[in-house]
Parts: structure tokens; C-alpha cells; sequence
């Protein structure tokens, strides 16, 4: 059984920054021949790691440290203005976790978005093995959250629930329902799942100050980034 102290990790060549114009990035990724437990994802996500299907990594850039992870303490947070307006907005909705799987259903959405809000990146063009390889393979406790208008099914998020939080893995949705912000939805929705499972944390990634499209995580408060091994109230100033 693998444990913390018999990890093997590999770096990657450097290559284009994904998210920085003009950097260049590296990335550490644990031996994908290694057992992860829930116990062991635990401790990884702690230490600032994500999961991408059966692939644990973590950057590991020489020059660079613009990647922060974070993390926000569910049971201080309290919903803004706009937050609370996006609940009432979504008030219609259904929402159901169920296991991590691959669907023609979800594969359909998960395309949709990728062509419609993402055909400038690295995910594009979609494909059925790249949705199983992302969100389906490597499932450590690991949930998709069904978000249904009736029987429409208009948004997903994928979750993996850790020992002392859950991870917001990643979230589509129908453009087609853009006004209903379903990726600021999502997030409430699994604040309040841990709240009730009593888990004092959600997992939310990294976040790069420079990169606009990560501004949304620092609008759930109070939250937490990892600096020199520590948990640390974020400061943006």
C-alpha cells in the first residue's frame, strides 16, 4: 500500500503555460503505478495536489509560483449579495450526486461546453476519451452532480469527497443557460453539501492571480492558500 513517504514522483519537460502567456511550466505527477487510497488523495490534496482522472500532480515550475492552491472553510462562508441572487435564480432546479460514470448524456453536455466556451484551449476539440479520462478513470469516491431544469439535464459537476473536505473537480454546463451562473451554482451547492456532512472544507484548485478566468474563487470567502506549506487566509492585496 502506498503511503506519503514511498511516493515516487516524476516531472514532466517544460511546455507552454496553459493558463500565463509566454511561461513556460512544469509539472510534478505522482507514479501512476502507485496506489492512491482516499486516505492518500486525502493527504496529496492537502499538500496542494489535484487529481485529472488517474493522474495526481501538483506545478512544479522553476521560476514561477503563480499557481496557489486554495481552499474555502465551508461552515465561516456566507453568500454575498450576488451569490444569495444565484440560489433564488436557481431555485427551479434539481440536484442529485451520483457515481462518476460515463454517458452519452454527459458526454453530449460536456462537448457542448467544451465547443461553445472553450474551443481557444487545451481541452478542445472534446472527445469521448477525453471526458473518460478526465472525469471518469482514477475515481477515488468520486461523484457527478446532476443539475436538472425537470427532466432537462443542463449542468454537471464532478466532486470526489476527501477525508476532511470535498473536491470541485471541475463544471459544465448548457451555455444555453449562461444567465443562471451554474458554475457559481455548483459551488454553493457543494458548500452546503459538506456543511452538511460536516466537512470543514471545499477544495477549489489553483488559483493564478494574473488569470482572469480564476477570479470567481476569491469571491467565495473566507478563503484559504497554500504558501511555504501552510494554510493561510488569502490576501489579494
Amino acid at each position: 500500500m502506498s503511503n506519503l513517504r514511498t511516493l515516487v514522483f516524476f516531472a514532466t519537460p517544460p511546455h507552454d503555460c496553459s493558463y500565463l502567456p509566454n511561461r513556460e511550466a512544469t509539472t510534478m505527477f505522482v507514479d501512476p503505478r502507485a496506489h492512491i487510497d482516499k486516505k492518500l488523495y486525502s493527504q496529496l490534496t492537502a499538500l496542494g495536489f489535484r487529481r485529472s482522472g488517474s493522474h495526481y500532480y501538483r506545478p512544479h515550475c522553476e521560476n514561477c509560483n503563480a499557481c496557489i492552491p486554495v481552499r474555502l472553510k465551508v461552515n465561516e462562508f456566507k453568500p454575498d449579495r450576488n451569490q444569495r441572487r444565484v440560489l433564488e435564480k436557481n431555485r427551479d432546479l434539481t440536484c442529485e450526486l451520483v457515481p462518476a460514470s460515463f454517458s452519452e448524456r454527459y458526454y453530449r453536455l460536456y462537448s457542448h461546453y467544451i465547443e461553445q466556451r472553450h474551443a481557444d484551449g487545451d481541452m478542445y476539440p472534446p472527445s469521448r476519451e477525453q471526458f473518460t479520462s478526465f472525469l471518469v478513470e482514477g475515481a477515488t469516491d468520486s461523484w457527478f452532480l446532476e443539475i436538472r431544469l425537470e427532466e432537462e439535464l443542463i449542468g454537471l459537476a464532478a466532486v470526489d469527497m476527501l477525508d476532511d473536505g470535498l473536491s470541485a473537480i471541475y463544471t459544465v454546463f448548457d451555455p444555453a443557460h449562461e444567465s443562471r451562473s451554474l458554475g457559481t451554482f455548483a459551488i454553493l451547492w457543494q458548500i452546503e453539501a459538506a456543511k452538511s456532512w460536516e466537512l470543514p472544507h471545499l477544495y477549489l484548485g489553483y488559483w493564478i492571480r494574473e488569470c482572469r478566468k480564476m477570479n470567481y474563487k476569491t469571491r467565495f470567502t473566507p478563503i484559504e492558500a497554500l504558501r511555504d506549506g501552510q494554510w493561510q487566509v488569502l490576501k489579494r492585496n
